[in-house]
């Protein structure tokens, strides 16, 4: 399984790099592949945006695309992908679609999908890809500082936090982060858990300072 970084690059996931194609003697990349490519980029960034048309739209295509190939491993990555966005999003819950792909999905998907449940075991951490390692080992908030992938970081943060080890270090991090990269959707959902720690702290002027945040991004919101 490839880190969320390939979520740019999903021919890299799926087989050859399209761009290279273009100028090298090997087969060109089947349009089935393309096509799921454009629409996985759109559909993360829709979905991380708050556009829920668009989002539904794009992924219904994405798995129609790969539904051509009748490869369950395949469409289990994708599924993937999306529970993963979500989880970035602290949206609870499993992976309902990929479940039912399971049986056909490889090792290191399976052990992905406990990763996002935030229930994988010590002994499988070796599989999981390479920016969620050190994370998964250690909970420090250095090591989940020093990924690189935005939403990377962001699933790292999710798992700590749905498994009880999300730090306050953590939730301004993840935060930082949704906001640099102006994901409305995460962006909310970890303002919301910093706005709930700081009224439990009783730090009524964070909290205020929170909700003005809040405010401004869901002023943000039009109607999708």
């Amino acid at each position: 399984m490839t880190d969320h970084a390939a979520l740019r690059t999903f021919g890299a996931i799926l087989g050859a790099a399209v761009l290279l194609s273009a100028c090298s003697s090997k087969p060109p990349v089947p349009d089935w592949q393309m096509n799921a490519q454009a629409s996985v980029q759109k559909g993360v960034e829709a979905y991380l945006s708050g556009n829920a048309r668009v989002e539904k739209l794009e992924w219904d295509r994405a798995r129609a695309e790969v539904a051509r190939t009748g490869r369950p491993d395949l469409l289990a990555r994708l599924e993937l992908m999306r529970c993963a966005a979500q989880v970035a999003s602290l949206v609870p819950g499993t992976c309902e679609r990929f479940e039912p792909l399971r049986a056909d999905a490889a090792e290191p998907e399976r052990v992905y999908a406990e990763y996002l449940a935030g229930r994988v075991q010590p002994s499988a951490v070796a599989l999981l890809p390479e920016a969620q390692r050190k994370v998964a080992a250690s909970s420090d908030t250095a090591a989940l500082a020093a990924v690189q992938d935005p939403l990377s970081r962001l699933v790292a943060a999710g798992v700590l936090f749905q498994s009880g080890r999300a730090s306050p270090e953590v939730i301004v991090m993840a935060t930082d982060t949704a906001s640099a990269q102006g994901w409305r959707r995460p962006l909310m959902a970890w303002l919301s858990v910093d706005l709930r720690r700081a009224e439990a702290a009783g730090d009524q002027s964070a909290a205020a300072a929170l909700r003005r945040r809040l405010t401004i991004v869901e002023q943000g919101t039009s109607p999708r």
